[in-house]
């Protein structure tokens, strides 16, 4: 493992994602937000359509399945939630924005808990929900009043809340499409629900669309730096350094939004909203508590730590590995997969 390159990845795809909260306050100035959000889907899935070719991946959906890993990403995973993460950015600063949509790996244990089975939530994963959840309303009604604020942060954790159940509903798939052809036909299909929202929206007009030169620079940034680069590091670290680890990136992600908006953009951050994150993570820290120890016992030793694990699983530096043999016998697909939290 190349520590260094690892680590720069992980800087470079906080770097994306957070100043992406930045280009999004900069389009939404001249352009319509759901609008805007379908814009952004179309540039990256003729990218995505690109890569796919490029490599030679398969392409066709072959099953039900990968129909409805499909259907799940273009809905909720890109439709719902970029609709509404626009749509509430459009109330607040990016860093509010940013702070909100890292609520998401702390809704989805409980959404897990509701739909997939033999899930359970554990006493401290209970305690860290309620404590993210009072950070939302630390930032929500800060100042006193329920004004545009907090309309924004409600449709933003509506936001988070479909990747979530995006994220835990295609749990239950097993599809044979690669990672890189399943997201192009997700983001296409995505595209095409947040075009039909724009149509829909009584707010959004093409005929009173004006956009600045700058909105095109944005837009150019979210999808090709933000979402195709985004991406690529997402799951290249994946890869090499587990899903436990890179989850931190959700919290590197707002810091990166508050000082971007505060140096570019003139935002101001305010006390309420530094007190809302830290509530926020420390529900994160709770809810993932026991993923968290594990990493940190894998950093302080000084060579690779086998653990013992359930089953045919192999734990190895906090990261827990399948045989390939187990796998089969699983029905584990490797390919199958969603898009990463918080790919803004």
């Amino acid at each position: 493992m190349n520590v260094n390159r690892d680590i720069l990845l992980f800087v470079a795809l906080a770097f994306a994602w957070g100043t992406s909260f930045a280009a999004i306050e900069v389009g939404l100035a001249s352009l319509p937000p759901i609008l805007f959000a379908a814009l952004r889907f179309d540039v990256a899935a003729l990218l995505f359509a690109g890569a796919v070719v490029a490599l030679g991946s398969p392409w066709r959906p072959r099953t039900r399945e990968d129909w409805a890993l499909i259907a799940v990403g273009a809905v909720l995973v890109v439709g719902a939630h970029f609709a509404l993460l626009f749509l509430g950015q459009s109330y607040v600063s990016s860093s509010v924005s940013a702070i909100v949509l890292s609520l998401t790996p702390i809704v989805t244990p409980l959404l897990a808990l509701a739909l997939l089975p033999r899930q359970r939530i554990r006493a401290p994963a209970a305690v860290g929900l309620l404590a993210g959840l009072l950070g939302v309303v630390v930032i929500a009604v800060q100042g006193g009043s329920l004004d545009g604020r907090a309309i924004g942060v409600a449709l933003l954790f509506a936001s988070a809340a479909s990747f979530a159940l995006g994220t835990v509903l295609t749990e239950r798939f097993r599809g044979t499409l690669p990672i890189v052809s399943l997201q192009a036909w997700s983001m296409a299909g995505g595209a095409a629900v947040l075009h039909a929202l724009s149509v829909a929206h009584p707010g959004e007009s093409l005929a009173a669309v004006d956009p600045a030169p700058a909105a095109f620079a944005a837009l150019a940034y979210l999808a090709v730096v933000a979402t195709g680069g985004g991406f690529f590091a997402y799951f290249v670290l994946l890869e090499h350094i587990g899903a436990t680890e890179l989850s931190l990136v959700n919290y590197a992600v707002p810091v990166v939004a508050t000082l971007v908006g505060w140096a570019a953009l003139g935002e101001s951050i305010t006390l309420a909203t530094v007190a809302g994150f830290a509530l926020i993570l420390l529900g994160f820290a709770l809810c993932k508590i026991e993923a968290l120890w594990r990493l940190a016992a894998s950093v302080t030793d000084a060579g690779p730590s086998r653990q013992p694990a359930a089953n045919d699983e192999v734990a190895v530096d906090g990261n827990v590995y399948v045989p390939d043999e187990a796998a089969e016998r699983r029905g584990t697909n490797a390919n199958t997969g969603t898009s990463p939290g918080s790919a803004d």
